[in-house]
């Protein structure tokens, strides 16, 4: 299997990766402010807490804890999230991509699928999107709760798998050429 971005000339990888890096942190710092008023005892880790809530009553309470404002900041949070997924989906995958730089072996397998994890991560994303928004706008029943935890819980564990690939290839002794 080929890493999704191969086709990037090898030149321009590494200042893509900074613009897509740059982008990624900049959204996420966004993100820092707009998640300050979704943060309730209900919801002691903001969006995320909604996003995996599970249950009907849960993601009920959550949305109960939240007043008409926070309500507006779930929902713009929501829609940046969009700009979010191809930025972070770019940024992680060309990073594992300069990491397979000189790989072999299950290195190289390891990273390739790892770079188009990046993207099925962004996807799921896109879906759990979908369902909190559902929820937000008065449709909190089943199965909208358990779609978007699922898609995050996954969503997650390819993020960090992906950010560990990453930093991890990075240890992993290049061939001697």
């Amino acid at each position: 299997m080929r890493h999704p971005l191969e086709c990037i000339s090898p030149n321009l990888r590494k200042p893509l990766f900074y613009v897509f890096f740059a982008l990624t942190l900049l959204v996420f710092g966004v993100f820092r402010g707009l998640d300050e008023p979704l943060r309730t005892a209900a919801a002691p880790n903001g969006i995320v807490s909604f996003e995996l809530a599970r249950t009907v009553d849960a993601a009920q309470a959550i949305l109960t804890s939240w007043d008409s404002n926070a309500r507006l900041f779930a929902a713009f949070g929501l829609g940046l999230d969009y700009l979010f997924m191809p930025a972070y989906a770019l940024a992680l995958s060309l990073g594992i991509l300069l990491m397979m730089h000189g790989r072999t072996g299950w290195v190289l397998q390891l990273s390739a699928w790892m770079g188009w994890g990046m993207f099925a991560a962004a996807l799921l994303d896109a879906v759990e999107n979908y369902a909190l928004w559902m929820e937000l706008t008065g449709r909190v029943f089943s199965p909208y709760p358990e779609i978007a935890a699922f898609c995050a819980s996954v969503k997650f564990v390819l993020l960090v798998a992906g950010f560990l690939t990453a930093i991890g290839g990075r240890l992993i002794k290049k061939e001697q050429t």
